[in-house]
């Protein structure tokens, strides 16, 4: 099978049984979130594939997760700030970002960018504390990087070699 039509598929059917995965009890008992899989899932493609991918989706996503989560934090500290108080705080998670793509391992910015945007995403919408955020956040992000690994180890191991 041609490797475009092998990932379809293969990403179908996986994309199918993660959201299978996060409708079950379990993962909503824990906070789970599948946009935050799903998120991860392209992160791992984003930052090249292979193991390196999802390493750099986890870690990348799980520190942007935490500075977002000190960013969230930080806003209700600077309420003095007004309208300003969010903005201020998602500048300075944004400064902290960049500066930490010195870092090696955080050296995707748009990772750790999705890890920002996915536990605000958590905090905002479903109202959950931020310290009870991130480990959810982990835990999806996690699921998500598997899930793009095992989606690619599969399609290559189905695609039609010339």
């Amino acid at each position: 099978m041609p490797g475009y039509y092998a990932l379809a598929v293969v990403v179908g059917v996986l994309a199918v049984i993660a959201t299978w995965i996060f409708g079950l009890p379990v993962s909503a008992d824990n906070n789970l979130q599948v946009w935050q899989a799903f998120i991860a899932w392209g992160c791992h493609f984003h930052s090249g594939g292979k193991f390196t991918g999802s390493r750099t989706a986890v870690v990348g996503m799980t520190f942007g997760a935490f500075i977002g989560m000190v960013a969230v934090m930080l806003a209700g500290q600077l309420g003095s700030l007004g309208t300003l108080a969010a903005p201020v705080a998602v500048g300075l998670g944004a400064f902290v970002i960049c500066l930490a793509a010195a870092v090696p391992y955080l050296g995707v910015i748009p990772a750790s960018v999705y890890g920002f945007a996915a536990i605000a995403g958590l905090i905002l919408l479903k109202g959950t504390p931020p310290e009870q955020a991130l480990l959810p956040t982990f835990i999806s992000v996690l699921i998500g990087a598997i899930f793009g690994y095992v989606s690619e180890y599969i399609t290559g191991a189905i695609t039609k070699k010339a």
